[in-house]
């Protein structure tokens, strides 16, 4: 299969618990092999279950280096969106308790594609980039609706050859999909002309 990120050639990568993986020649994403994909009903009922609670303590602190770079960069005059937001927006909730004002889109939970007809000075993507079953359509969309000098945020688990692939919880999750190394998120800054890629230990951050 060609590699759905930069249509590369694939090959073989592990094959784990009754499912296979490749690894993209070019770019060095780890995809899911399609045939494994959940269907979008089975992929809602579990998103369904995720239920993030907006005042989960747990799930706040998670996610609020996050929040913190955001109003490290940003005024509360600026206009966000949560791509991919589920069914408990934590870090819009969070912000807008500070004034700050987001919009939300999500295919399942909030699926208005009105939002995109807008353009925003930051996005927050958090633990959305590896559901991508078509990351490239995605991040086209992300990229168009960025203001200049506007910020991408996201948030997911990046790959290394020193993470032991088989034992690695995160692929555990069926509805991820793609797996994101340093030279994949270098391919997406390069590719898609992004100034600049700041990778922090808890997220990453493009700069249009």
């Amino acid at each position: 299969m060609p590699c759905s990120l930069c249509n590369s050639t694939t090959r073989n990568f592990q094959f784990v618990k009754d499912r296979s993986y490749v690894q993209c020649t070019g770019c060095k994403a780890i995809f899911l092999s399609s045939e494994y994909h959940l269907s979008p009903k089975a992929e809602k009922q579990r998103y369904s279950l995720h239920n993030n609670d907006v005042e989960d303590i747990g799930y706040i602190q998670f996610v609020q280096p996050v929040i913190d770079r955001i109003k490290l960069d940003f005024d509360t005059e600026s206009l966000g969106l949560d791509f991919g937001c589920g069914t408990g927006p934590v870090i819009a909730s969070q912000l807008k308790l500070s004034g700050y004002n987001l919009k939300l889109y999500d295919p399942y939970f909030e699926p208005d594609k009105e939002v995109f007809k807008g353009k925003f000075d930051f996005i927050v993507c958090c633990e959305v980039m590896e559901h991508f079953q078509d990351p490239l359509k995605e991040f086209r969309l992300l990229r168009s609706i960025l203001q200049t000098e506007g910020k991408l945020y996201c948030k997911t688990e990046v790959w290394d050859d020193a993470i032991d692939f088989q034992n690695w919880h995160y692929k555990n999750d069926l509805t991820h999909v793609i797996f994101y190394n340093k030279e994949t998120l270098n391919w997406l800054k390069q590719n898609f002309e992004f100034s600049k890629l700041e990778i922090e230990k808890d997220y990453m951050v493009f700069t249009a």
